[in-house]
């Protein structure tokens, strides 16, 4: 099983317990992901030390409050590092309005074409934005693989599929309130479909009083398959392979 995006640096457990824990329960590649250039760095740190991590460099849209070229410059730097394997999260989010909107637009392009220029994938976090974000990957991102973190637009799936995007389930998707979005896991593509964690964001219906930890991708994953009529183990394929294809972290 993979997890195809968490933050390691932000859960509570140290790095060893949770790689660990993911470890026993069978996950064997794990995305931590950059917020800011601190973020970045300890993700690079965690992928450097442990096999199973890998890292994704970004700056997210609620932290992208004063971004400028130098950060872009900064960015550039940290995608060369080899353990590396994706471009964000970044993207668009009008719901905090954690940082104006013009710096989010900036960062998000910088991103985009960062994530062309690397050849590595886009990691895309949406919230309260979805035309402005559909619009710019569209205009901006083609060539690019795209992943939607978190998917949360199940009323704009198909435009998403049509663009070629990958589709990543968080715990969100087992929330009983969430029957659209349990619809949308039963319906992607077995070459576009992917899970994560987001941890320790979004713990899955199952482990609901726990906060969230890479190990509980399980749970999320076990829920998808039975979304699809797939077994955990034909979704664990599926999985992983597709996110082989698109990290290119290798089995």
């Amino acid at each position: 099983m993979i997890d195809s995006h968490t933050h390691l640096d932000s859960c509570a457990e140290g790095n060893d317990e949770l790689v660990g824990n993911a470890r026993a329960a069978g996950v064997r590649r794990i995305l931590t992901v950059g917020m800011d250039a601190e973020s970045c760095r300890t993700a690079l740190r965690a992928a450097e030390t442990f096999p199973e991590v890998w890292a994704a460099v970004g700056r997210h849209p609620n932290l992208a409050a004063g971004y400028d070229d130098a950060a872009a410059a900064d960015l550039r730097e940290l995608a060369a590092h080899p353990r590396c394997a994706a471009i964000g999260e970044t993207g668009l989010d009008f719901f905090r309005e954690g940082a104006p909107g013009d710096d989010q637009r900036a960062a998000f392009r910088d991103q985009i074409a960062i994530a062309r220029e690397t050849a590595k994938p886009l990691v895309i976090h949406t919230r309260a934005a979805d035309d402005e974000t559909i619009a710019t990957l569209r205009e901006h991102a083609d060539g690019v693989t795209v992943i939607l973190h978190c998917f949360s637009m199940p009323g704009r799936l198909h435009e998403c599929l049509e663009q070629g995007w990958y589709v990543s389930f968080a715990g969100n998707v087992t929330y009983p309130k969430n029957a659209d979005l349990a619809l949308a896991a039963a319906t992607v593509p077995d070459d576009r479909v992917l899970v994560e964690t987001d941890a320790p964001y979004l713990t899955p219906q199952s482990r609901r009083r726990e906060r969230n930890q890479t190990a509980y991708v399980t749970e999320t994953a076990r829920f998808v398959a039975a979304q699809r009529d797939q077994s955990y183990e034909e979704l664990d394929a599926l999985v992983t392979a597709n996110a082989d294809r698109v990290f290119g972290w290798g089995a």
